[in-house]
């Protein structure tokens, strides 16, 4: 990949990873509740999740989410039905269930498993990578050029989560009361559900 094309991806990377959905809802969230630090290192979950897509996508394999009806449904269901019982877990909460940064912090292997089930039920992040970063891969250097604009775009995932849990920690300062903070897990539960039904309503896409 030359100069010019690098000046391409990045800025069109990051919009990407600056895009508000599950994952960054939930990093928001982690960050107003456990801190930002917590939120940044439950977001390796994510990361881990990312790392097989990227190399699905690489050896071509992303095209089971366009030629696979069967598979589509299996990833979108699943990925829905987590979303929407992380929603009813939010909104159910009591006021005294909710953590604040410093006040026993939830188990950071919970938070990252969190991380991880979500960005693994969600199509559109391999869709993302079989449809984007084919576009700036060297043809005559295909492996090592994906292989680069994949760890580029995690790294850039990174760099969004901090933005977010920086945004999630400076909403938590406000927070600290129980009802407000449960009106938070309100707010945040129906979002998440929202997403769920945002990921039935995806279509397969065409071939």
């Amino acid at each position: 990949m030359n100069l010019s094309q690098l000046w391409l991806f990045l800025p069109a990377c990051f919009a990407l990873n600056m895009a508000f959905g599950p994952n960054n809802l939930l990093a928001t969230t982690n960050a107003a509740r456990v801190g930002p630090f917590r939120a940044v290192l439950a977001s390796l979950g994510r990361i881990a999740a990312f790392i097989p897509m990227i190399a699905v996508a690489g050896v071509g394999l992303g095209t089971l989410l366009t030629t696979s009806m069967w598979f589509f449904l299996v990833v979108k269901w699943t990925g829905a039905a987590y979303l929407a019982w992380l929603g009813i877990k939010l909104l159910l909460s009591r006021p005294q269930a909710v953590e604040v940064a410093g006040e026993a912090p939830q188990s950071l292997w919970r938070l990252m498993r969190q991380e991880f089930l979500v960005a693994a039920g969600n199509p559109k992040a391999i869709l993302i990578f079989t449809a984007f970063l084919p576009q700036f891969v060297v043809a005559e250097h295909y492996a090592a050029s994906f292989t680069l604009l994949g760890a580029l775009f995690l790294l850039m995932e990174l760099v969004a989560v901090a933005a977010y849990a920086i945004l999630g920690s400076r909403i938590g300062r406000y927070l600290r009361g129980g009802r407000t903070l449960q009106w938070f897990n309100r707010v945040s539960g129906a979002l998440m559900l929202a997403f769920s039904v945002g990921i039935l309503a995806m279509k397969r896409p065409v071939a």
